[in-house]
């Protein structure tokens, strides 16, 4: 498919609508998202509604306010520090766009189609209909994110045993739409996943922050606990716990 390059200058928007329509290309209105001076910059195709638009243009300036002075050793090697500085330039330098899309299943919450567009992220009705907290709608693009990573053959989710219990000996489902997981490529082998790194992200959130309230805290611990029984790989789930759930 042919790249094209649109001229940085004060005439952009108008040239970009021309040459679009010239070659018969349907022009969607992107938003741009300038949060800061070193803003999260990325586009929203013209489907997504406004009130998703303001709602993670608000999750994603949140999430740069988050300070900290620790880490674990996993956060560090996936992330680097707890800071909204490190989870900014993490989540810039891999996602340009986010959409509407089914996924291709009726119980996905998001997607990144590598073969499409390995920049792009794509929401499902499932984020939209499901309320729940700020981080953990963070947990989410942060899952989405590192499926970005096309060096990494963008991460492939293993799948979950059948059946699939957590250590309560109750039949594991997911904490966004309640749907069974057994049998579902729905899980992560190692910690370094979707499922492992947003895990990863939330606890340390949970542990470390430092002007994060109560809520937030208590939210980030609550699904960072969940995702980890998503880790199924005996090896990979010691791992985390060693890293991150020792008195």
């Amino acid at each position: 498919m042919m790249k094209i390059q649109f001229p940085k200058s004060s005439i952009k928007n108008a040239f970009q609508k021309t040459v679009m329509k010239a070659l018969g290309i349907r022009f969607a209105t992107f938003a741009t998202l300038a949060l800061s001076t070193t803003a999260l910059a990325f586009t929203f195709d013209n489907d997504v509604p406004d009130t998703i638009r303001t709602q993670m243009t608000q999750d994603l300036t949140f999430v740069k306010t988050i300070q900290s002075s620790t880490q674990s050793d996993l956060h560090k090697q996936i992330f680097g520090p707890v800071s909204g500085k490190t989870y900014e330039e993490f989540f810039n330098s891999r996602v340009n766009s986010v959409g509407l899309n089914g996924c291709g299943d009726p119980d996905a919450v998001a997607c990144v189609i590598p073969f499409d567009d390995s920049t792009k992220m794509w929401i499902t009705r499932n984020y939209i209909k499901f309320s729940h907290p700020q981080i953990a709608r963070l947990m989410v693009v942060f899952h989405e994110s590192r499926h970005t990573e096309d060096q990494n053959d963008n991460w492939p989710h293993a799948q979950c045993p059948d059946p699939f219990r957590n250590s309560s000996g109750n039949s594991m489902r997911s904490i966004w739409t309640g749907a069974p997981l057994a049998g579902k490529p729905a899980c992560d082998s190692t910690p370094f996943g979707s499922y492992g790194s947003s895990m990863i992200m939330l606890k340390n959130i949970s542990k470390f922050c430092t002007n994060c309230s109560a809520k937030v805290k208590m939210d980030a611990g609550i699904y960072a606990d969940d995702q980890l029984n998503r880790i199924t790989d005996e090896n990979a789930y010691q791992q985390i716990r060693n890293d991150l759930y020792r008195s």
